[in-house]
């Protein structure tokens, strides 16, 4: 190995320390408590060694976001592979994506609630974002129904679901009734 490869890997291999320490920060406190600074301390590195990295917090928040959509994705998708039909997929769609809003709230914030200076829905949207509204298209399309838009049908369903991820998160829908709502969304929604 090459001292410029070893340079590379090293800074990949740093980059993804500040990545799952900012993350671990988050999800034990929140992140408002994610800084450079503690970061820093957190890992043992100086801030300018963080900048040299990440422009700063919202590039961090960014880092994991598409981290997270790639987790997403991959969780999805293990989820509907694992049943057959339509309406077991479009079921087990919705209840891996409410567990994984659940598992991984900051990461959760993230990719949908806080500024990571990423670009949803454009030409220069990130891979792991596309791949991760890719992961829902493939089984919300299957069911759009006759004449209506998958990309289309996948935003609004997404949006469903992300409203019931969020309301839940905030203790303002009761967790008892989730598989009820779950059943509600598909059997009004999906046309199978």
């Amino acid at each position: 190995m090459s001292v410029q490869e070893r340079k590379q890997r090293e800074r990949a291999e740093r980059e993804r320390l500040i990545v799952a320490t900012a993350r671990e920060l988050a999800e034990q406190q929140g992140w408002d408590a994610v800084t450079t600074r503690r970061l820093a301390e957190r890992i043992d590195y100086s801030q300018p060694v963080l900048y040299s990295h990440f422009r700063g917090k919202r590039e961090i928040i960014g880092a994991v976001a598409l981290e997270g959509a790639a987790e997403m994705a991959a969780a999805i998708r293990a989820e509907t592979a694992a049943v057959d039909g339509p309406r077991a997929r479009v079921t087990a769609l919705a209840l891996g994506y409410l567990d994984f809003a659940v598992r991984n709230p900051a990461v959760y914030d993230a990719m949908f609630q806080l500024d990571g200076g990423l670009a949803f829905a454009q030409e220069d949207t990130p891979e792991p974002l596309k791949d991760a509204f890719a992961a829902l298209l493939e089984s919300l399309g299957e069911v759009a129904g006759e004449g209506v838009h998958p990309g289309v049908f996948t935003e609004v369903f997404w949006a469903a679901l992300h409203g019931l991820a969020t309301l839940t998160r905030a203790g303002r829908l009761p967790p008892e009734y989730a598989e009820q709502r779950v059943k509600l969304l598909v059997d009004r929604l999906a046309v199978v």
